[in-house]
């Protein structure tokens, strides 16, 4: 498979505002409700085995349960934030193994047990020719272009809190490092991320609105198996900080 369909097909994945294609399933039974994942959709990529995603409890709190082997998918959620009200993001998550043959950097092996996936809008007129092309061609497909910026919090297994790692297939989308190596596996982790603060490092220009975020475990590329749990991941506006 060429980067080029490769591409697309993660981008069209990422597109929070496209049609939903006929491999999206809506996530919508009782005990998914429960875990805040209820308008969140499945979703899968081209010619990849789907990783589950299973409602649960895991050390007394509501969780979905993931397991990724050899298979890359995720729960999505459309929204619409402006810029000016994106206030901060409320996430956590356990894992209990790292996937040691992964480097977030390198196409061939960037795997992550887990990722929160952030989708924006913005000035396209700033893409380069790949990019717009890549776009155009989600566009055909889907009736909606591709997000203009899409960034990431990771976990990676060397790279230090704070890193930034650019997709090595395309710059549109980025990584930042919020933890690092195995000295905190196996425990509930919780993060509180200051939206606007995180895109402007990671692509050093404000943020547009944003339109979609995912919950993604990928173990495709490294060909192992990779498990996790996310609890609820939720956004705070500053409207709702002022007036608490």
């Amino acid at each position: 498979m060429s980067w080029r369909v490769q591409a697309l097909g993660f981008t069209l994945l990422l597109s929070a505002c496209s049609p939903l294609p006929p491999s999206v399933t809506t996530v919508s039974d009782p005990q998914t409700r429960a875990t805040g994942f209820d308008q969140w959709q499945h979703s899968q990529l081209p010619g990849k085995h789907a990783t589950d995603y299973v409602p649960t409890r895991e050390d007394g709190r509501e969780a979905v349960a993931v397991r990724a082997d050899a298979s890359a998918s995720m729960l999505r959620r459309r929204v619409h934030i402006e810029p000016q009200d994106l206030g901060k993001l409320n996430f956590s998550w356990k894992v209990p193994e790292l996937i040691a043959q992964a480097d977030l950097a390198q196409r061939d092996t960037a795997d992550s047990p887990v990722r929160i996936v952030l989708a924006f809008e913005g000035d396209r007129s700033r893409l380069s020719f790949k990019d717009s092309m890549l776009s155009e061609l989600a566009h055909a497909l889907t009736g909606e272009p591709m997000p203009y910026a899409t960034l990431m919090y990771v976990w990676c297994n060397t790279r230090p809190p704070g890193s930034v790692i650019v997709n090595p297939r395309t710059d549109r989308i980025r990584k930042l490092v919020v933890e690092s190596g195995r000295s905190r596996l196996n425990q509930w982790l919780d993060y509180e991320r200051d939206i606007r603060a995180d895109f402007m490092q990671a692509f050093g220009e404000p943020p547009g609105a944003l339109v979609g975020m995912a919950i993604m475990t990928d173990s495709d590329n490294t060909r192992t198996v990779a498990r996790a749990w996310y609890g609820l991941v939720q956004h705070q506006s500053p409207l709702l900080a002022q007036n608490d």
